[in-house]
């Protein structure tokens, strides 16, 4: 059964922000692995976030340490 998908929460509505403004901004992995870019979009499992040569990733929310924006 999946859950859908609260927009209502804080911690999306800052993701979606950050989308929006099209911040760069740093993924620390749980495994220890740093990934760095633009986030292009969310849903309820995963981000997807663009490096430099536009290759984008798909990352499981579950996995994701923090998520760093910077101006």
């Amino acid at each position: 059964m999946t859950s859908a998908f609260d927009t209502n929460l804080p911690s999306v509505r800052q993701v979606q922000s950050v989308i929006k403004a099209q911040k760069r901004v740093e993924l620390k992995l749980l495994t220890g692995e740093v990934l760095s870019g633009i986030l292009r979009w969310q849903d309820q499992n995963c981000i997807a976030i663009a490096d430099d040569s536009n290759q984008q990733t798909l990352v499981w929310r579950q996995s994701i340490a923090y998520l760093k924006a910077f101006d």
